[in-house]
């Protein structure tokens, strides 16, 4: 029976992976991928959260870490470009530091999406709080990495057309560090924000579905 269970949990593991990929490939594909990184898909942090509420906060975490593995191999070309020499490559340590942020430890932690398992009475508020704190520390990681290393790029973001007279009030306030923070904030909230509220909802919705969470109502 116990070999049963695990051959289950590893096989529905995997299947979620594969629809997390397809959801973002997806967006991709329909052009919801900014210039420098980052996408806001169709909720393609859910399955993996699923899976951290489904089997608890361990397997999440190696099974996150497997889709940490497996969007380097997807976003190979941004990743090689890193190391090979060219306009976008990086002294090796920060590279390295990129990936282990961006990559790594960024979808790792959707592993912990399910740490409110039976804390309430129903799976909506578990599954939306879980959510909504693996998704904010994801989009932490990547201040923090933007912050650090691509702060370089906040004056020629912010003094872009498309900012007017805010791009200019920051620049005349901000510099250095602060800048860079700020511009780390702004760029990554414009398809993490997006997309915490995307999956939120998702949440929301399927929590419900007790052949989706597998948990009944807690009396």
């Amino acid at each position: 029976m116990k070999e049963k269970t695990n051959t289950k949990r590893l096989v529905e593991s995997a299947l979620l992976i594969a629809i997390a990929m397809v959801l973002e490939l997806v967006s991709k594909a329909i052009g919801l991928e900014l210039p420098f990184g980052g996408t806001i898909t169709m909720a393609s942090m859910f399955p993996i959260i699923l899976i951290s509420y489904k089997y608890g906060v361990k397997w999440g975490l190696l099974s996150s870490f497997t889709y940490a593995l497996l969007q380097i191999v997807m976003g190979v070309k941004v990743v090689s470009a890193m190391f090979l020499p060219g306009e976008d490559q990086m002294i090796l340590w920060q590279a390295l530091c990129v990936c282990l942020l961006d990559y790594i430890v960024a979808y790792t932690v959707l592993g912990l999406g399910g740490m409110f398992k039976n804390k309430f009475k129903s799976a909506v508020p578990a599954l939306v709080l879980g959510t909504i704190v693996a998704l904010c520390l994801r989009y932490l990681v990547h201040i923090v990495s933007g912050a650090i290393f691509y702060g370089a790029w906040a004056e020629w973001f912010f003094s872009q057309e498309g900012f007017y007279k805010i791009g200019s009030v920051i620049l005349s306030k901000y510099s250095g560090t602060k800048l860079s923070i700020i511009y780390s904030v702004f760029y990554n909230g414009l398809y993490m924000i997006p997309e915490i509220i995307i999956t939120t909802v998702v949440a929301a919705i399927l929590g419900n579905v007790k052949q989706i969470t597998g948990q009944k109502k807690i009396h």
